[in-house]
């Protein structure tokens, strides 16, 4: 995270894979294909470049120790294992601790910086809600995300709207039964 985005580097390797496939990178639909290439993944892994904790900012005192839920956040990441997109929404609650709260539109800057990274959908999962857990120190935090990975609909096993859904959950989330259905039930309802 401490190199520069390189975009020569990118576009000759751009240039290499286009002739590795047997094509030829100066005809005319190609000629500009490896500078819109890096321009495009300086766009979608911008996130390699920001710090996450910074993300959340400055914390709030609210008298509000109530559930928080931030729903179907889109989020769209490309995936560290075939470099294709996965791409879906995640839900985001916690339970502040002492009237600390943050401004709802930092949670969801918060999926955007860790998804624009070369990902795994389990790690972009358990990154977002130990962030909030270390910045924020509710009294518990959790992360429902579910996302359709390209890499299994466009090759391999060809599998269209299969999607994967993972959930990491911190602090009370864990402990308690009834809080943790609480944010679940309103997960499941404001998804549909």
């Amino acid at each position: 995270m401490n190199q520069q985005f390189d975009f020569n580097r990118i576009e000759n390797a751009v240039r290499v894979i286009i002739e590795a496939i047997g094509d030829d990178p100066d005809r005319k639909g190609l000629k500009e294909t490896p500078k819109r290439v890096a321009n495009m993944y300086q766009e979608i892994l911008s996130g390699i470049q920001s710090n996450p904790e910074e993300i959340l900012g400055r914390v709030f005192q609210e008298n509000y120790n109530e559930l928080v839920l931030l729903s179907n956040i889109p989020l769209y990441s490309l995936c560290e294992h075939h470099l294709l997109p996965f791409y879906g929404k995640a839900h985001i609650a916690y339970l502040p601790e002492g009237g600390r709260v943050i401004g709802i539109s930092k949670l969801a800057r918060l999926v955007d910086v860790y998804a624009k990274r070369l990902q795994v959908q389990e790690r972009l999962t358990n990154q977002i809600v130990d962030t909030i857990m270390k910045i924020l120190q509710p009294q518990g935090a959790m992360v429902v995300m579910e996302a359709e990975h390209m890499c299994m609909v466009m090759r391999g096993i060809k599998k269209q709207g299969a999607k994967v859904t993972t959930s990491a959950m911190r602090g009370i989330f864990l402990r308690d039964i009834r809080t943790r259905t609480e944010a679940l039930d309103l997960i499941i309802g404001n998804s549909r």
